[in-house]
C-alpha cells in the first residue's frame, strides 16, 4: 500500500518566480513559461506506476427510480478490482456545498441526466468504460419538471403583483422534487413605499439561458490510499478545504486522514467549486489499495460540474418625465437543476444587487431559486448578478427611448456614488464612480465606419464568405454594472497564510504557503509580489497548495487578492515586526523609522543598514496569520435590508457591433470597458482578466448556451457548444481607475467577475440599436434578428 510520503509525477512543486516586481508592478508570472511551453503540470497529466483508472456509471434519465442495480457482469470482466454503489458508501450517502443534499451515488432516484450513479476501478481507462457498460440499472422512468416558475407553481405572467401569502400558497402546491419542496430560496428586497406610482413605467419580461464555465481542463484528480487507512488526493479544484470536509463526511474519516493537494488547474469560473470525482476516486482507491486517477472526457464534463443558473425576470421601472427612478419592481426565478449547490448565495447576489448600481428609493424585489430536473448549477463567473443585468440594463434602455432620453444620460442622472445607499439599506463607503465610468466611455472614440470597399472577412459572417455586406447595420451600446467582492450575509469570510523567512543559499528568501487555488488568474504571482513589497526581499517562493495549512476559503466571488492577499500581508507584518525587533535589539535602541528594503533592514534617518542575511544567520522566521476582512451581516429576511456585501466592484462598458440584418449575423468591432480596481496589483494581469471576462460576457450574448429538450442535454460538445474565439473577439479598449477602498489591503479590489457583468447587456443593447428589436432573451441567435423564431 502506498505511504503518505509517496508522491505521483505531476504532481504540483514549489514556485519559484523572477526576484523582481512587488505591489503596482506587472510581475512575470513563476508558472508562465512553463504553460506557454506546455510544461506544466495539469490534473490530467498526474501518473503513478501502479495506478488504476476510475470511470462513472451515470443515469440517462432526468427523473427516474432507481428499482435495482447489477454490477455482477461488470465485476467479471478481466482488469476490473472494483465495482462500487451507494450500498458502498461508509460515511453519509450525501454531499453540498451549503445544503448536503445530493448523493454521492444514487440511492433510490436520479434527479438529472448525468447524476453518478456506479464506480469502475480497473487497470486500463477502455477496461472500466466497457465494465461501466455492462453494469444493468433498472429504472421507473418519472415525467421530469424543468421549469423553475412550475417547479414553484408560480404563474408565468404578471406575477410582480401576487401577494407573498399568495406566492407561498403556490409554492406550497406544487409536486416536490425533494422532500421538503421544491424552493431552495426566496429572498424579499423592500425599501420605501409599496405601493409607487410614476409618470412613465415600463414593463419587461427577459430570459437568460444556462451557460457553461467551459474551462479548457476536464475534471481530473488521482487518489493514493496512505499506511496510516487515510487517502490523498491530488485534485484540480477551487477549494481545498471544503471539498475536505465533504469527502470525510462521505468516507467517515477525520481530516488529518484526507490530505488534498491542488493540482494544476486548467481554468475554473465556478465550476469547480463542487465535487465531481473527488469522493469516488477516494471511495476507489481505499477499496482497491491503489492509487486511482479519474479524468472526465469533454462531454462527460459537461454532465459533471454545475452550469450558471438559467434566469426569467420580470421588471418594472417607473420614473418622473425628468428620468428620475422612482421605483422597480422585479420577480427574478433561478433555475438551480436538480441539487442545491450555491443556489442560496446566488439567490443573495440576484435579489441584493438585481436593480443594479443606481439610486431607487423604492424597491420591491422578489428572488427565488428552484430544484427541477435539470442539470445541477451553481457558481460561475458573476454569480447571480450577470443575468439580472441583462433585464435591468435593457430596462434602463426601454426607460431611455420611451423618455426620449440619451441612455448614458438617464443611467449617469440616476447612478450611485460614495455615500449612496444599496437597496439593501447599506450606504457605500468607499468610492463608487458609476457616472464616470460611463461618461470615460462616452468620450472614447468610436472605430470609423467602413468607406469604399470593405474587407469581407470583417463582415457579419464575412469570414465564410456568407455575406457582403448587404443589409449589414451599426449600432452602439452601454451598460454599467457592480458586483459583490467576497463572501456576504454574515458568512464567516477568511483566509490563513503562513510566512517563512529564512537564508536560502546566502539569499534571504521568502515562502508563502496559502491554501489559495491557483486556477490560472495568476494568485501565486500576487503573493509574491505583496511579500517581496512587505519584506523587502527579492526571492519569494510559492509552497504548493495544501490541506497542511488553515483554509483559504474558495477561488471565487473576485476574493483571493483581497482575502488572502491581506492574510499573505498581515503574517508578512508579523514577520517584519519580528525581524525590526531583532534590529532594534542589536542596535540597542528604537529606531522609528527602521524598514525592511532590499534584503536589508535600514534606517534613512540613522544610516543603518543590517543585511538581513545577516540578522537572521541560520535561524529561520515564520508566522501564520488568520486573517478576516470586516464582517458583513445575514438580511432581514422580511424586508432584506442589511450590510450584505464588504465591498463592491463597478465596471462599465460600450460595444459597437454590426449586425445582418437579413441573415442574423452579428459582428462584435469593438469593445471597451472602464473599470474602477481601487489598486491594480498586477496591473498587466488586471487588463488580462477584464478581456477575459468580456470574452465570456460576449459569448453569452451572442453564442454560449447548453441547450436542454425535456431535461436532457442536447450539446454536450466544443463542437456544439459555441464559445468565442479569436476571430470573434473585437479588439478592446480598457481604461483602469483606481480609486483606493480605504477598508482594503493596499485600497484594492476584486476585479475578475465586474467586467463579465456589464459586457453581455452592452453587446445585446447595440444589436437592439442596429436593428430596433426589443430582443429579451441572450444568447440572440439569428432566428431573433430574422423574425424566423
Amino acid at each position: 500500500m502506498s505511504t503518505p510520503t509517496r508522491t505521483p509525477t505531476g504532481a504540483p512543486a514549489h514556485l519559484t518566480g523572477p526576484g523582481s516586481g512587488g505591489v503596482g508592478d506587472s510581475a512575470q508570472r513563476p508558472d508562465g513559461v512553463l504553460k506557454v511551453r506546455g510544461e506544466f503540470a495539469y490534473g490530467s497529466d498526474l501518473w503513478m506506476e501502479d495506478m488504476l483508472w476510475g470511470v462513472t456509471l451515470r443515469s440517462p434519465h432526468p427523473y427516474a427510480r432507481v428499482v435495482a442495480i447489477d454490477t455482477s457482469a461488470a465485476a467479471q470482466l478481466p482488469g476490473v478490482h472494483a465495482v462500487l454503489t451507494s450500498e458502498d458508501v461508509p460515511g453519509e450517502k450525501v454531499y453540498g456545498l451549503e445544503l448536503a443534499d445530493q448523493p454521492v451515488l444514487a440511492v433510490d432516484v436520479v434527479r438529472y441526466q448525468g447524476e453518478p450513479v456506479a464506480l469502475v476501478a480497473a487497470d486500463h481507462p477502455d477496461t472500466a468504460r466497457r465494465a461501466a457498460a455492462l453494469i444493468r440499472v433498472d429504472y421507473e422512468v418519472w415525467e421530469p419538471v424543468t421549469d423553475a416558475r412550475t417547479a414553484l407553481g408560480h404563474p408565468t405572467t404578471d406575477a410582480l403583483h401576487e401577494s407573498d401569502a399568495e406566492v407561498t400558497e403556490l409554492s406550497r402546491e406544487s409536486a416536490h422534487l425533494h422532500p421538503e419542496g421544491n424552493l431552495v430560496r426566496h429572498l424579499k428586497v423592500r425599501t420605501g413605499d409599496p405601493q409607487p406610482t410614476a409618470e412613465v413605467v415600463v414593463v419587461g419580461e427577459y430570459e437568460v439561458g444556462m451557460q457553461d464555465q467551459a474551462f479548457l481542463g476536464p475534471e481530473s484528480g488521482l487518489a493514493v490510499p496512505a499506511d496510516d487507512g487515510g487517502v490523498e488526493l491530488y485534485v484540480a479544484t477551487q477549494w481545498l478545504h471544503v471539498d475536505q470536509r465533504q469527502i470525510c463526511s462521505a468516507l467517515a474519516l477525520p481530516p488529518e486522514q484526507v490530505r488534498l493537494t491542488l493540482a494544476g488547474v486548467g481554468g475554473a469560473f465556478g465550476g469547480r467549486e463542487d465535487l465531481s470525482m473527488h469522493v469516488h476516486a477516494c471511495l476507489l482507491a481505499l477499496r482497491t489499495g491503489r492509487p486511482v486517477k479519474m479524468s472526465y472526457n469533454r462531454e462527460e464534463s459537461f454532465f459533471g460540474h454545475v452550469h450558471r443558473h438559467p434566469a426569467t425576470m420580470r421588471y418594472e421601472h417607473g420614473a418622473t418625465r425628468d428620468g428620475q427612478l422612482v421605483y422597480v419592481k422585479a420577480a427574478i426565478w433561478f433555475d438551480g437543476g436538480a441539487y442545491a449547490s450555491s443556489t442560496p448565495a446566488v439567490v443573495g447576489n440576484g435579489g441584493t444587487m438585481g436593480i443594479g448600481p443606481y439610486v431607487v428609493p423604492n424597491v420591491h424585489v422578489d428572488c427565488y431559486g428552484a430544484y427541477t430536473n435539470n442539470p445541477p448549477c451553481g457558481a460561475m463567473r458573476g454569480f447571480g448578478s450577470v443575468q439580472t443585468a441583462f433585464a435591468y440594463e435593457s430596462q434602463m434602455d426601454a426607460l431611455a427611448a420611451e423618455l426620449g432620453m440619451d441612455p448614458v444620460e438617464l443611467r449617469c442622472r440616476n447612478a450611485m456614488e460614495q455615500g449612496s445607499a444599496t437597496p439593501t439599506g447599506q450606504v457605500i463607503d468607499s468610492p463608487a464612480p458609476v457616472a464616470e465610468l460611463l461618461r470615460r466611455l462616452e468620450a472614447m472614440p468610436l472605430p470609423a465606419e467602413a468607406d469604399g470597399e470593405v474587407d469581407l472577412r470583417h463582415m457579419p459572417g464575412g469570414v465564410s464568405n456568407t455575406t457582403h455586406g448587404e443589409g449589414v447595420r451599426r449600432g452602439v451600446g452601454y451598460a454599467v454594472a457592480y458586483k459583490n467582492v467576497a463572501f456576504s450575509e454574515g458568512y464567516d469570510d477568511h483566509s490563513t497564510a503562513r510566512v517563512r523567512l529564512e537564508v536560502v543559499g546566502g539569499e534571504p528568501t521568502a515562502t508563502v504557503h496559502t491554501a489559495a487555488a491557483e486556477v490560472g488568474q495568476g494568485l501565486v504571482t500576487v503573493e509574491q509580489q505583496i511579500a517581496r513589497t512587505e519584506l523587502g526581499v527579492e526571492q519569494v517562493t510559492v509552497h504548493p497548495k495544501d490541506t497542511t495549512v488553515g483554509s483559504a476559503g474558495s477561488t471565487s466571488a473576485s476574493r483571493q487578492t483581497y482575502v488572502t492577499g491581506g492574510a499573505v500581508k498581515a503574517a508578512c507584518e508579523a514577520v517584519r515586526g519580528q525581524l525590526l525587533a531583532r534590529a532594534e535589539r542589536l542596535v540597542g535602541r528604537p529606531v522609528p523609522d527602521l524598514r525592511l528594503a532590499g534584503g536589508q533592514v535600514v534606517s534613512d534617518a540613522e544610516e543603518i543598514a543590517v543585511p538581513l542575511a545577516d540578522l537572521l544567520g541560520g535561524e529561520a522566521v515564520e508566522e501564520t496569520v488568520q486573517w478576516r476582512h470586516r464582517p458583513t451581516e445575514a438580511i432581514d429576511p422580511e424586508t432584506g435590508q442589511g450590510f450584505a456585501h464588504v465591498q463592491y466592484a463597478f465596471s462599465a462598458h460600450r460595444a459597437v457591433v454590426d449586425v445582418d440584418t437579413e441573415l442574423g449575423l452579428v459582428k462584435v468591432v469593438e469593445m471597451a470597458c472602464t473599470q474602477d480596481v481601487g489598486k491594480a496589483v498586477n496591473p498587466q494581469a488586471v487588463v488580462g482578466q477584464i478581456h477575459g471576462g468580456t470574452a465570456q460576457g460576449l459569448g453569452l450574448a451572442v453564442m454560449e448556451e447548453i441547450l436542454i429538450r425535456d431535461g436532457k442535454v442536447v450539446n454536450p460538445s466544443f463542437t456544439d457548444y459555441l464559445i468565442p474565439t479569436i476571430l470573434d473577439m473585437p479588439p478592446m479598449r480598457v481604461e483602469v481607475l483606481e480609486y483606493a477602498d480605504p477598508h482594503a489591503p493596499y485600497g484594492l479590489r476584486g476585479v475578475g467577475e465586474a467586467p463579465n457583468i456589464s459586457s453581455g447587456p452592452a453587446v445585446l443593447a447595440a444589436i437592439r440599436a442596429a436593428t430596433g428589436l426589443p430582443l429579451a432573451r441572450v444568447p440572440v441567435r439569428p432566428e431573433h434578428l430574422t423574425g424566423t423564431s
